[in-house]
């Protein structure tokens, strides 16, 4: 009696909270939704992971790392950022920021930027790397040149 009791009232439960419990396919779909783009940003054998903005430029720069990593070439410029363009032209989103340790920049739609200190201009911010500091960046970056490689995982 119990055991009934029991089972008609997780049955209800279920119910209530718009479950079935029959399959899994609604949960692979809630799954997906669940799973973003994350970028991946590798220099000098270190890996840093950044979040994409809200704006149709990171969507684009997203977009083209779907196809493959890329390897972009930067130097430093400005004592505050490393640069290097792209082989392609990105829609701007430009608004007055002043940047930050690990904003990830569209700089005049066909060069991209890692900031390792502050900087204010127009921009498009296209990713903030996570849980990073200038003396961290500047350590992996290095002076001169270097070679990053972006690339997306998704999670």
């Amino acid at each position: 009696m119990i055991r009934y009791i029991i089972d008609a009232i997780l049955a209800m439960l279920l119910m209530l909270t718009g479950c079935t419990g029959a399959g899994t396919a609604g949960n692979d779909e809630a799954d997906m939704e669940k799973t973003k783009a994350v970028l991946v940003i590798e220099c000098n054998e270190n890996v840093f992971y950044a979040d994409f903005e809200d704006n149709s430029s990171a969507k684009a720069f997203s977009s083209k790392l779907e196809s493959g990593s890329i390897e972009v070439d930067m130097h430093d410029y400005g004592s505050f950022e490393k640069v290097g363009a792209l082989s392609w032209t990105i829609e701007r989103n430009d608004k007055n920021i002043t940047t930050e340790p690990g904003d990830v920049i569209l700089y005049q739609g066909n060069q991209i930027t890692i900031y390792y200190d502050e900087n204010s201009w127009s921009f498009t911010k296209l990713a903030k790397i996570r849980e990073t500091s200038k003396k961290e960046l500047l350590e992996v970056l290095g002076d001169g040149s270097v070679t990053v490689r972006f690339s997306l995982e998704y999670r």
